[in-house]
């Protein structure tokens, strides 16, 4: 999926070929912000735009702009791999939870 960024907001993009115009969503917020442009430099204005719309409207509200999150979620996997997980946290001596946290984690620093 193709994305933008911009002060710490990210926007997915699609590209509506019947419309021919680029649209997109501003994502991890708490609310429904799209924006569209019929040329890349349109796109990327409307983006920037629509998160300092965002961000003022938030002011005046008195909102929070980011989306909470919970800190729980379910993980789907498969039996098998589900079946090793749970055998290495017990040979590491810790939960099933504690393992894949560990694991996440690891994969989010290394990606940042």
């Amino acid at each position: 999926m193709n994305t933008m960024n911009y002060k710490g907001y990210i926007g997915t993009i699609s590209f509506s070929e019947k419309d021919m115009v680029f649209y997109g969503k501003v994502e991890g917020i708490n609310g429904l912000v799209n924006f569209e442009g019929d040329s890349v430099g349109s796109l990327v204005k409307a983006f920037h735009e629509a998160v300092e719309s965002y961000l003022e409207f938030c002011r005046q509200e008195g909102i929070e702009p980011q989306k909470s999150y919970s800190g729980s979620l379910n993980v789907r996997i498969s039996p098998e791999t589900h079946c090793q997980v749970a055998t290495l946290a017990k040979q590491s001596g810790i939960t099933i939870n504690a393992f894949i946290r560990r694991a996440v984690e690891k994969e989010v620093a290394f990606c940042l």
